[in-house]
């Protein structure tokens, strides 16, 4: 039996998330129409629009698309952070056990479509477009989850999610390997030491909000101009975050009552505001809570609601107008980043389960069959939000060959979402 302390908070994740994959579609689509519209123009100029400041010895002077993508997915990144810490500390990733289901499924959804783009590609100027197939949008994924209901057993919710989550570290990885600049030393060892510093103060139970935010901003720039994708900033100082509680429950529940045994007897008046006695007592109340809270557990769950209503909205729209037009698009390429989203994370992911339960590496849930994981394997070949930024990355200043990636993210998430949707939709479920 699953724990109810588990299942309830995982439900508002998957609300949470499938609401802002249907956000997400709208903003896409509009963004679409933007481009290829009269107002194409205004489109791309407002995104061109360059932001920022120069002197004589520092110059952080960007399109405002940029900024975007550096600074408000550095957001995105923190919480994917947040989510990495507590799965492998608490959650679906806290055991080899656990950890084996998700992880060898996101590593046969990253291996294989590598190697089908490589196989198919034999442009060596797309060829840094490798890693662009790799990724799953876990917005769009359970977007589709949501809406076969009870097609889809709880168990593979939570493989999905945890996959995502496997799938999310390993584009980290590749992004500050593969798709960072020349590196500056100097500065990416006082952001070594800035960490080592706010990691050793969490440990000794001293975290800080605000000194926390000032050091994440500082660590921004310093990878920004230490040449590693400044966005790895999120997730390096989410790690930083408390998981553990300062007050028990045992002790908050004490307190609860004390204070709230307080507030019987302050002034009995019912007035439109608070009397001095009763906000000092609120406020010992709010500080009791804030100690009972998990600092990340609170922090995720503020942060939710931006990143998956404004921010990955605003990013598609930034990043999904492409303008469809013969003359340069590269459509051989459109067609491998297509296929390798569809075909590499099928296969891949169908194959390593299936490999993994004939190996009794995994055990599976009775009620989880065979087309429930083939529907899932086409649904993880969604790659947009993930995929759209490591295109960014890759192909930052050639925009024909961008857009053509962008054209095969579009496709062959499409394709892999209704393949995997009408796949479980016609799934018979096992009683």
């Amino acid at each position: 039996m699953i724990n109810q302390r588990f299942i309830v908070p995982f439900q508002r994740f998957i609300h949470s998330e499938s609401s802002s994959g249907v956000l997400l579609f709208a903003a896409s689509v509009f963004a679409l129409i933007w481009a290829n519209s009269p107002w194409g123009d205004i489109y791309r100029a407002l995104w061109e629009y360059h932001i920022g400041f120069k002197t004589e010895h520092i110059e952080l002077y960007k399109p405002l698309v940029l900024w975007i993508n550096d600074g408000l997915m550095a957001v995105f990144f923190f919480l994917i952070g947040l989510e990495v810490k507590r799965e492998v500390l608490l959650g679906e990733l806290n055991t080899r056990k656990k950890l084996a289901f998700p992880l060898l499924g996101a590593l046969g959804g990253i291996i294989f479509p590598i190697l089908i783009f490589f196989i198919l590609n034999d442009n060596p100027d797309t060829a840094r477009g490798w890693a662009i197939p790799m990724a799953t949008d876990i917005a769009f994924a359970l977007a589709i989850v949501k809406v076969l209901g009870n097609k889809v057993p709880f168990s593979l919710k939570v493989f999905i999610t945890a996959f995502a989550i496997v799938d999310d570290i390993a584009a980290v990885l590749v992004i500050a390997i593969f798709y960072s600049s020349t590196l500056n030393l100097v500065y990416l060892f006082i952001a070594f030491l800035l960490l080592c510093l706010v990691y050793y103060l969490t440990y000794k139970g001293l975290y800080n909000y605000y000194f926390t935010f000032l050091i994440a901003i500082i660590v921004w720039f310093l990878l920004f101009f230490g040449g590693i994708h400044p966005t790895l900033a999120g997730v390096f100082m989410a790690f930083a975050i408390a998981i553990k509680q300062k007050a028990t429950t045992r002790d908050f529940v004490a307190k609860s009552l004390e204070i709230t045994d307080q507030l019987r007897h302050c002034d009995d008046i019912e007035e439109p505001i608070l009397t001095k006695d009763q906000i000092h007592t609120v406020s010992k109340m709010k500080q009791w809570l804030s100690r009972y809270e998990s600092p990340l557990q609170r922090m995720e769950h503020q942060l939710h609601g931006m990143v998956s209503f404004f921010i990955m909205p605003v990013f598609a729209l930034a990043n999904a107008g492409l303008e469809f037009s013969m003359d340069t698009l590269d459509f051989q390429f459109v067609w491998v980043i297509a296929m390798a989203l569809f075909v590499g994370k099928s296969i891949g992911i169908f194959s390593f389960v299936e490999l993994a339960k004939r190996l009794n590496i995994v055990t599976l849930s009775r009620e989880v069959n065979k087309r429930h994981i083939l529907g899932i394997a086409f649904i993880a070949g969604v790659g947009f939000t993930m995929s759209l930024f490591i295109a960014g990355l890759a192909f930052e200043a050639d925009h024909a060959h961008l857009d053509s990636a962008k054209l095969g993210v579009f496709l062959g998430s499409v394709i892999s979402g209704i393949t995997g949707f009408v796949i479980l939709k016609l799934n018979k479920i096992r009683k």
